[in-house]
This record gives structure tokens, sequence and C-alpha cells, in this order.
């Protein structure tokens, strides 16, 4: 299967009282968990042996361990940055075999989904995405999109 082939379906998930793991303490995990607090709070708890100072200023719960398999007991959605390949593959295997929904970071090929740049303002979310193949530009694309947004309507 070919990246262009993979296809995603946009959708928003209802995460009110859902438990969300992120697995990874890194830049990539850093940069996922900054997105996700502008939505998130304490219902995400970030799981690896250790921690960028960055990640620890957010309003997460943290773990510092090492990950097992029994990490994902109890959690709706896991998002997977550990910068091991081989472990990413790992633990999106645990978790589809646990039946929970996955984004691996950089490899679209073993997400369950896919998270779209996004702009949220009030109860208004625009997302805009690529099905995984062009993080770049769906940013580019919000920027426009975000750039035409004051108070929630459209300034034309």
């Amino acid at each position: 299967m070919k990246r262009e082939d993979l296809q995603f379906l946009p959708i928003s998930i209802n995460v009110t009282n859902k438990k969300i793991l992120l697995i990874g303490g890194g830049k990539v995990a850093t940069h996922k968990g900054t997105i996700m607090a502008r939505i998130l709070d304490q219902q995400v708890t970030v799981v690896a042996p250790e921690f960028t100072e960055e990640i620890r200023k957010l309003p997460f719960n943290f773990i510092a361990k090492e990950y097992e398999k029994s990490d994902l007991v109890g959690f709706f959605l896991v998002y997977v940055c550990t910068g091991n390949h081989e472990l990413n593959a790992q633990i999106k295997a645990d978790a589809e075999a646990l039946g929970i929904l996955t984004s691996v970071c950089d490899s679209p090929f073993l997400c369950d989904f896919v998270s779209p740049a996004i702009h949220n303002e009030g109860h208004v979310t625009i997302s805009v995405g690529t099905n995984g193949r062009d993080a770049f530009q769906s940013v580019a694309i919000r920027n426009q999109i975000t750039a035409l947004i004051q108070d929630g309507k459209i300034i034309i």
C-alpha cells in the first residue's frame, strides 16, 4: 500500500471524560502534547522514561517509566511518539489487540487516526487534514483560514 492509498474519515470524537495516553517524552511528544493541551487537560497521561522541560509544563499527568503493554489498559485513545520505530510498532500492535484507537506520530501506515491542523475558537473548531500525507500543507491552509476569522466570524 502506498501513502496516497490511505483513507481517513474526518470526524470529531467526543473525548469528554475519556482517558488519553501519550507515550513518549521527547521533542515530537512535546509538540503533540502542546497541540493537545489547547483542547484537553488532566485527562491526558504521558508515559516515558524521561520528559522535556517543555512537556512537563503541560497540564497532564506524568508517569516516568519504560513502556509496558499494561500501560494501555483503560485508555480510549493512544498517541505514540517515542522516536523508536520498532517500539512504536509494538505499541500499535498492543493497542490494536486491546481495541484502542492509536495514532503513531510520523507513521501514517500504523495510524487508526491522524490529527489535523486545528483552529479552535469558542465552540467552533476548524480542522484541515491531508490524510497523513503533508502536515506542513495542512498547517499552512489552517493558518490561511485562521487569518480570515475574528471572534468566530469570517472577516473578508
